[in-house]
Formats: C-alpha cells, sequence, structure tokens
C-alpha cells in the first residue's frame, strides 16, 4: 500500500524540520545543496565541451591525412 503525503502531513514535517534544526541553518544548508548543484551541472557542462574539443581534434586530423593523401 503506496504511502501518500497531502498537504498538512508535509506542513507538519516541514515545521518539525524547523523546529529540530532553525531557519538558519535550513538556510545554510540549501545554499550549500545549491552550491553543490551548480558545481555538479559546470563539471557536466566542462565535461561535454571536452568531448566536443576531443571531436573537433579527431576531425582535424581525419581531414589534415585525407589531404595528404591526395
Amino acid at each position: 500500500m503506496p504511502i501518500r503525503f497531502g498537504v498538512p502531513e508535509l506542513l507538519i514535517i516541514l515545521v518539525i524540520i524547523v523546529i529540530l534544526f532553525g531557519v538558519g541553518r535550513i538556510g545554510k544548508i540549501a545554499g550549500e545543496l545549491g552550491k553543490g548543484i551548480r558545481s555538479f551541472r559546470d563539471g557536466l557542462k566542462t565535461n561535454e565541451e571536452d568531448k566536443d574539443d576531443k571531436k573537433d581534434d579527431v576531425q582535424e586530423k581525419s581531414n589534415e591525412t585525407t589531404e595528404e593523401k591526395k
């Protein structure tokens, strides 16, 4: 049987979290989480750019080799 959370249940959980951790600490945690996600996305972009650069290098070498054969 799946557990379904409605708005009242989520509000109760939110209140309990605020009581346990405090508003300041939750803000710090959210900020760190945001920085982590941003860093992860930047890492993915860098990885994709590296792959694109490698593909360009391979194509240039292929073109050079083809021109030399002519």
